[in-house]
């Protein structure tokens, strides 16, 4: 029985000191007024990445940024699109900053909403949203892929606003400025510093050559 692919993404940034999720509004049918995960038809001729990309570009108005972007999983329930038997391989991008989105191709609308406030989605674009975040918050326990949401340099207070915002819990400052500058390999000074809270000179750093690290490394204590 043929069947149609299609790529939809879970892009994440941090806005607000809250995790927040890239949605468009459909402007067609099926599901049409509902929100959805940027995404489409692959191309006979095209890459699924590329396809991510392009899908992205349209919908939205967002180019492809210099960010982490990995495939998250494939969906291919009977009747998950009332069109036809659609199987989709959906995209994890983390996004250092939060460009504003511009609605295109099928899409009435795009914006950034926080994942704690968003509405019921189209298809099991929720599904797909639950998945990209757990692996998010997955991919922090053991690998410094937190800097991703981070400009190229940063500091240990911004680093740790994006594990509080993506964990969606408070770590104490001084136990994870301790940790994450001990950790070998996890963060690199650059020798540089900026103005932090009070006038104080925050340190600048780098995301570190480490590609995995213990999982309860920043979480406990």
């Amino acid at each position: 029985m043929p069947f149609a692919v299609t790529v939809d993404l879970v892009m994440l940034t941090v806005r607000a000191d809250a995790l927040c999720v890239l949605l468009i509004r459909r402007a067609i049918p099926p599901h049409e007024g509902a929100y959805a995960l940027p995404g489409g038809f692959v191309l006979d001729d095209e890459d699924l990445t590329d396809a991510a990309i392009r899908e992205l570009s349209e919908e939205t108005g967002v180019h492809h940024p210099a960010a982490h972007l990995e495939q998250l999983a494939t969906y291919g329930a009977p009747g998950r699109d009332p069109r036809a038997r659609v199987v989709t391989v959906a995209y994890l991008a983390l996004l250092p900053e939060a460009p504003t989105p511009t609605a295109g191709s099928d899409a009435a609308e795009a914006v950034w909403l926080p994942v704690a406030e968003v509405p019921p989605l189209a298809f099991d674009h929720e599904r797909i949203l639950r998945d990209g975040v757990e692996r998010a918050r997955a991919k922090l326990e053991y690998s410094p892929l937190a800097a991703a949401f981070c400009p190229p340099e940063f500091t240990i207070a911004e680093l740790r606003q994006v594990y509080e915002a993506v964990w969606s819990a408070r770590l104490d400052p001084r136990n994870f400025h301790r940790k994450a500058t001990s950790t070998p390999g996890f963060v690199v000074p650059t020798g540089r510093s900026t103005t932090g809270d009070r006038g104080r000179p925050a340190q600048l750093f780098k995301r570190g050559p480490a590609t995995a690290l213990y999982p309860p490394l920043l979480r406990a204590g």
